[in-house]
Protein backbone atom coordinates (compact mmCIF):
# COMPACT_ATOMS: atom_id res chain seq x y z
CA UNK A 1 0.00 0.00 0.00
CA UNK A 2 1.40 3.61 -1.32
CA UNK A 3 2.08 6.21 1.92
CA UNK A 4 -0.59 8.65 0.07
CA UNK A 5 -3.46 5.88 0.96
CA UNK A 6 -2.04 5.12 4.48
CA UNK A 7 -5.03 5.85 6.42
CA UNK A 8 -7.81 6.23 3.75
CA UNK A 9 -11.03 4.27 3.61
CA UNK A 10 -12.62 5.60 0.63
CA UNK A 11 -11.36 2.55 -1.79
CA UNK A 12 -12.32 0.24 1.51
CA UNK A 13 -16.11 1.82 1.48
CA UNK A 14 -16.52 1.93 -2.40
CA UNK A 15 -15.96 -1.86 -2.60
CA UNK A 16 -16.70 -3.29 0.90
CA UNK A 17 -19.54 -3.34 3.78
CA UNK A 18 -17.21 -2.25 6.47
CA UNK A 19 -18.92 -1.23 9.68
CA UNK A 20 -16.12 1.75 9.79
CA UNK A 21 -17.84 3.12 6.84
CA UNK A 22 -21.17 4.52 8.55
CA UNK A 23 -18.81 6.89 10.81
CA UNK A 24 -18.06 9.01 6.99
CA UNK A 25 -21.41 7.98 5.58
CA UNK A 26 -24.18 7.23 7.96
CA UNK A 27 -26.51 6.60 4.80
CA UNK A 28 -24.55 4.08 3.61
CA UNK A 29 -24.74 5.48 0.07
CA UNK A 30 -21.80 3.53 -1.81
CA UNK A 31 -23.11 4.78 -5.25
CA UNK A 32 -24.31 8.63 -5.34
CA UNK A 33 -23.66 11.80 -3.58
CA UNK A 34 -26.64 12.21 -0.81
CA UNK A 35 -28.53 14.78 -1.25
CA UNK A 36 -27.38 17.58 0.87
CA UNK A 37 -23.88 17.31 2.19
CA UNK A 38 -22.42 13.60 2.37
CA UNK A 39 -20.58 12.07 -0.52
CA UNK A 40 -20.95 8.18 -1.61
CA UNK A 41 -17.87 6.40 -2.80
CA UNK A 42 -18.86 5.63 -6.41
CA UNK A 43 -19.60 1.78 -5.85
CA UNK A 44 -22.10 -0.79 -6.20
CA UNK A 45 -24.81 -0.12 -4.08
CA UNK A 46 -26.28 -2.72 -1.81
CA UNK A 47 -29.46 -3.23 -1.64
CA UNK A 48 -30.73 -6.13 -0.49
CA UNK A 49 -34.49 -6.64 -0.09
CA UNK A 50 -36.80 -4.09 -1.29
CA UNK A 51 -39.44 -2.95 0.76
CA UNK A 52 -42.26 -0.61 1.28
CA UNK A 53 -42.09 2.93 0.43
CA UNK A 54 -38.69 2.47 -1.19
CA UNK A 55 -36.80 1.56 1.47
CA UNK A 56 -34.40 -2.09 1.33
CA UNK A 57 -33.22 -4.07 3.91
CA UNK A 58 -29.47 -4.20 2.60
CA UNK A 59 -28.01 -7.56 4.08
CA UNK A 60 -30.47 -9.94 5.34
CA UNK A 61 -28.01 -12.69 5.09
CA UNK A 62 -25.66 -11.19 7.89
CA UNK A 63 -28.38 -10.45 10.28
CA UNK A 64 -29.16 -14.08 10.01
CA UNK A 65 -25.82 -15.29 10.03
CA UNK A 66 -24.91 -13.02 13.16
CA UNK A 67 -27.95 -14.44 15.04
CA UNK A 68 -26.58 -18.23 14.26
CA UNK A 69 -22.77 -17.01 15.19
CA UNK A 70 -24.58 -15.69 18.40
CA UNK A 71 -26.41 -18.81 19.17
CA UNK A 72 -23.26 -21.03 17.99
CA UNK A 73 -20.99 -19.04 20.64
CA UNK A 74 -22.83 -19.22 23.49
CA UNK A 75 -23.10 -23.27 22.54
CA UNK A 76 -19.32 -23.14 22.89
CA UNK A 77 -19.11 -20.93 25.92
CA UNK A 78 -21.63 -23.41 27.96
CA UNK A 79 -19.25 -26.63 26.19
CA UNK A 80 -16.00 -24.45 27.64
CA UNK A 81 -17.27 -24.55 30.83
CA UNK A 82 -17.58 -28.48 30.87
CA UNK A 83 -13.91 -28.47 30.97
CA UNK A 84 -13.01 -27.43 34.31
CA UNK A 85 -9.29 -28.48 34.05
CA UNK A 86 -9.03 -26.60 30.48
CA UNK A 87 -5.81 -24.14 30.85
CA UNK A 88 -7.62 -20.64 29.93
CA UNK A 89 -10.84 -21.44 30.26
CA UNK A 90 -12.33 -18.23 31.74
CA UNK A 91 -9.60 -16.55 29.43
CA UNK A 92 -10.68 -17.94 26.35
CA UNK A 93 -14.87 -17.21 27.07
CA UNK A 94 -13.73 -13.53 27.45
CA UNK A 95 -12.81 -13.86 23.84
CA UNK A 96 -16.28 -15.53 23.18
CA UNK A 97 -18.00 -12.81 25.13
CA UNK A 98 -16.43 -10.45 22.12
CA UNK A 99 -17.47 -12.26 19.61
CA UNK A 100 -20.75 -12.36 20.36
CA UNK A 101 -20.23 -8.53 21.27
CA UNK A 102 -19.09 -8.38 17.95
CA UNK A 103 -22.20 -10.17 15.85
CA UNK A 104 -24.68 -8.16 18.18
CA UNK A 105 -23.34 -5.01 16.70
CA UNK A 106 -22.98 -6.30 13.38
CA UNK A 107 -26.93 -6.80 12.79
CA UNK A 108 -27.21 -2.84 13.15
CA UNK A 109 -24.06 -1.81 11.58
CA UNK A 110 -23.79 -4.10 8.54
CA UNK A 111 -27.14 -5.23 8.40
CA UNK A 112 -28.67 -2.54 6.11
CA UNK A 113 -31.60 -1.70 8.62
CA UNK A 114 -33.54 0.75 6.75
CA UNK A 115 -33.08 4.35 8.17
CA UNK A 116 -35.64 7.15 8.15
CA UNK A 117 -34.65 9.33 10.55
CA UNK A 118 -31.55 11.30 12.00
CA UNK A 119 -32.29 9.30 15.30
CA UNK A 120 -31.69 5.91 13.79
CA UNK A 121 -29.21 7.04 12.04
CA UNK A 122 -27.84 8.20 15.77
CA UNK A 123 -27.78 4.42 17.03
CA UNK A 124 -26.23 2.96 13.79
CA UNK A 125 -23.52 5.56 14.94
CA UNK A 126 -23.52 4.43 18.29
CA UNK A 127 -23.42 1.08 17.30
CA UNK A 128 -20.59 1.31 15.40
CA UNK A 129 -18.28 2.55 18.03
CA UNK A 130 -19.14 -0.34 19.77
CA UNK A 131 -18.43 -2.45 17.19
CA UNK A 132 -15.37 -1.08 16.39
CA UNK A 133 -13.88 -0.91 20.09
CA UNK A 134 -15.37 -5.01 20.26
CA UNK A 135 -13.28 -6.13 17.44
CA UNK A 136 -10.21 -4.38 18.42
CA UNK A 137 -10.54 -5.98 22.21
CA UNK A 138 -11.74 -8.84 21.26
CA UNK A 139 -8.72 -9.52 19.08
CA UNK A 140 -6.55 -8.35 21.96
CA UNK A 141 -7.92 -11.04 24.28
CA UNK A 142 -7.31 -13.65 21.78
CA UNK A 143 -3.62 -12.68 21.67
CA UNK A 144 -3.18 -12.79 25.10
CA UNK A 145 -5.11 -15.93 25.37
CA UNK A 146 -2.15 -17.12 23.39
CA UNK A 147 0.00 -16.25 26.38
CA UNK A 148 -1.93 -17.75 28.78
CA UNK A 149 -1.47 -21.47 27.96
CA UNK A 150 2.36 -20.85 28.68
CA UNK A 151 1.08 -20.18 32.35
CA UNK A 152 3.10 -17.10 33.12
CA UNK A 153 0.57 -16.22 35.53
CA UNK A 154 -1.64 -18.87 36.83
CA UNK A 155 -4.68 -18.89 34.56
CA UNK A 156 -8.48 -18.13 35.72
CA UNK A 157 -7.17 -15.58 38.70
CA UNK A 158 -8.43 -12.43 39.47
CA UNK A 159 -5.25 -11.32 38.47
CA UNK A 160 -5.21 -13.21 34.88
CA UNK A 161 -8.73 -12.15 34.34
CA UNK A 162 -7.93 -8.56 35.16
CA UNK A 163 -5.69 -7.82 33.27
CA UNK A 164 -7.24 -9.34 30.37
CA UNK A 165 -10.44 -7.06 30.87
CA UNK A 166 -8.45 -3.78 31.53
CA UNK A 167 -6.39 -3.94 28.83
CA UNK A 168 -9.11 -4.80 26.92
CA UNK A 169 -11.41 -2.79 27.95
CA UNK A 170 -8.34 0.25 27.53
CA UNK A 171 -8.75 -0.65 23.68
CA UNK A 172 -12.27 -0.60 23.70
CA UNK A 173 -12.33 2.73 25.23
CA UNK A 174 -9.66 4.06 22.86
CA UNK A 175 -11.38 3.27 19.92
CA UNK A 176 -15.17 3.64 20.25
CA UNK A 177 -13.93 7.58 21.66
CA UNK A 178 -12.26 8.18 18.14
CA UNK A 179 -15.42 6.04 16.37
CA UNK A 180 -17.68 8.60 18.36
CA UNK A 181 -15.58 11.78 18.02
CA UNK A 182 -15.85 11.21 14.42
CA UNK A 183 -19.42 10.39 13.85
CA UNK A 184 -20.07 13.52 16.01
CA UNK A 185 -17.72 15.53 15.69
CA UNK A 186 -17.08 16.88 19.79
CA UNK A 187 -13.42 18.04 19.45
CA UNK A 188 -13.22 18.39 15.76
CA UNK A 189 -9.91 16.88 15.34
CA UNK A 190 -11.27 14.04 12.99
CA UNK A 191 -13.85 16.16 10.71
CA UNK A 192 -11.24 16.11 7.76
CA UNK A 193 -12.27 12.19 7.49
CA UNK A 194 -15.50 12.67 6.68
CA UNK A 195 -15.04 14.44 3.25
CA UNK A 196 -12.83 13.17 0.65
CA UNK A 197 -10.65 9.94 0.97
CA UNK A 198 -11.83 9.50 4.65
CA UNK A 199 -8.28 9.62 6.15
CA UNK A 200 -8.40 9.00 9.43
CA UNK A 201 -5.39 7.61 10.83
CA UNK A 202 -6.13 6.88 14.42
CA UNK A 203 -9.06 4.25 13.11
CA UNK A 204 -6.83 3.03 10.30
CA UNK A 205 -4.21 1.45 13.08
CA UNK A 206 -6.07 0.61 15.65
CA UNK A 207 -9.26 -0.86 13.10
CA UNK A 208 -7.18 -2.54 10.34
CA UNK A 209 -3.63 -2.77 11.09
CA UNK A 210 -3.64 -3.95 15.11
CA UNK A 211 -6.03 -6.28 15.02
CA UNK A 212 -3.95 -8.27 11.87
CA UNK A 213 -1.05 -7.68 14.23
CA UNK A 214 -2.70 -9.32 17.53
CA UNK A 215 -3.85 -12.21 15.13
CA UNK A 216 -0.34 -13.33 14.00
CA UNK A 217 1.34 -12.78 17.13
CA UNK A 218 -1.81 -15.17 18.40
CA UNK A 219 -1.16 -17.75 15.43
CA UNK A 220 3.17 -17.26 16.44
CA UNK A 221 2.29 -17.76 19.93
CA UNK A 222 0.15 -20.91 19.44
CA UNK A 223 2.27 -22.40 16.95
CA UNK A 224 5.49 -22.21 19.36
CA UNK A 225 2.89 -23.69 22.37
CA UNK A 226 2.09 -26.79 19.98
CA UNK A 227 5.00 -27.73 18.44
CA UNK A 228 7.92 -26.51 21.25
CA UNK A 229 6.21 -27.18 24.35
CA UNK A 230 3.57 -29.72 23.72
CA UNK A 231 5.54 -31.26 20.90
CA UNK A 232 2.34 -32.27 18.73
CA UNK A 233 0.94 -31.65 15.31
CA UNK A 234 -2.35 -32.35 14.87
CA UNK A 235 -3.46 -29.56 17.04
CA UNK A 236 -2.06 -27.22 14.02
CA UNK A 237 -4.38 -29.03 11.05
CA UNK A 238 -7.01 -26.57 13.03
CA UNK A 239 -5.13 -23.72 13.88
CA UNK A 240 -3.92 -23.52 10.24
CA UNK A 241 -7.81 -24.25 9.09
CA UNK A 242 -9.11 -21.14 11.48
CA UNK A 243 -6.48 -19.37 9.70
CA UNK A 244 -7.70 -19.82 6.32
CA UNK A 245 -11.01 -19.78 6.76
CA UNK A 246 -10.45 -15.79 8.48
CA UNK A 247 -8.49 -14.91 5.34
CA UNK A 248 -11.26 -16.53 3.34
CA UNK A 249 -13.50 -14.16 5.34
CA UNK A 250 -11.54 -11.04 4.20
CA UNK A 251 -11.03 -11.81 0.48
CA UNK A 252 -14.58 -11.65 0.49
CA UNK A 253 -15.01 -8.90 2.37
CA UNK A 254 -12.08 -6.53 0.96
CA UNK A 255 -11.41 -8.42 -2.85
CA UNK A 256 -14.14 -10.05 -3.54
CA UNK A 257 -17.30 -7.98 -2.43
CA UNK A 258 -17.83 -5.66 -5.28
CA UNK A 259 -17.93 -7.94 -8.01
CA UNK A 260 -20.76 -10.21 -6.46
CA UNK A 261 -22.39 -6.76 -5.55
CA UNK A 262 -22.44 -5.88 -9.21
CA UNK A 263 -23.05 -9.39 -10.69
CA UNK A 264 -25.94 -9.62 -8.54
CA UNK A 265 -27.17 -5.93 -9.39
CA UNK A 266 -26.61 -5.16 -5.29
CA UNK A 267 -28.51 -7.61 -4.15
CA UNK A 268 -25.60 -9.20 -1.99
CA UNK A 269 -22.49 -8.70 -1.52
CA UNK A 270 -18.77 -9.87 0.31
CA UNK A 271 -19.75 -8.90 3.62
CA UNK A 272 -22.53 -12.48 3.62
CA UNK A 273 -19.53 -14.71 3.08
CA UNK A 274 -17.29 -12.97 5.39
CA UNK A 275 -19.81 -13.28 8.65
CA UNK A 276 -19.90 -17.12 7.61
CA UNK A 277 -16.23 -17.25 7.05
CA UNK A 278 -15.30 -15.44 10.48
CA UNK A 279 -18.31 -17.39 12.40
CA UNK A 280 -16.53 -20.79 11.35
CA UNK A 281 -12.99 -19.60 12.09
CA UNK A 282 -14.28 -18.66 15.58
CA UNK A 283 -15.22 -22.53 15.79
CA UNK A 284 -12.33 -23.71 14.67
CA UNK A 285 -10.51 -21.79 17.11
CA UNK A 286 -12.50 -23.41 19.58
CA UNK A 287 -11.66 -26.47 18.46
CA UNK A 288 -8.13 -26.25 18.57
CA UNK A 289 -7.95 -24.65 21.86
CA UNK A 290 -10.36 -28.07 23.14
CA UNK A 291 -7.77 -29.70 21.53
CA UNK A 292 -4.76 -28.84 23.31
CA UNK A 293 -6.48 -28.66 26.86
CA UNK A 294 -7.22 -32.47 26.72
CA UNK A 295 -5.96 -34.45 29.59
CA UNK A 296 -3.78 -36.48 28.13
CA UNK A 297 -1.31 -34.08 26.71
CA UNK A 298 2.22 -34.52 28.22
CA UNK A 299 3.66 -32.85 31.10
CA UNK A 300 6.33 -30.71 30.39
CA UNK A 301 9.80 -31.25 31.96
CA UNK A 302 10.04 -27.33 33.18
CA UNK A 303 7.76 -24.65 33.67
CA UNK A 304 3.93 -24.65 33.94
CA UNK A 305 1.49 -27.54 33.85
CA UNK A 306 -0.69 -27.92 30.57
CA UNK A 307 -3.31 -30.14 30.93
Amino acid sequence: MGSTQFGNFNNFCRDSTLPVCNLFNPWRDQAEFFPGQLQGYNGCQLLGIGLSRGRHLGNLGSILLAFIAICVTIFLILRADRKQAAVGRREFQLFLVGYIIIEICEIFTVGGLPMGSPLQQRVVLGFTAVHLGAIVATLWVLMLNGIVGFQLLDDGTPLSLGLIILSAAALFIGTGYIALDTAFSYSGRFDSSLSGDHRNIGLYVLYQLAPLVFLAAFFVLETVLVLKVLGEKKPMLYLIGAALLFALGQIFQYVVSTHICQGTNGAINGALFQTLFTLLAVVMIWVFWSSITEDDWPMPVTGGTYT
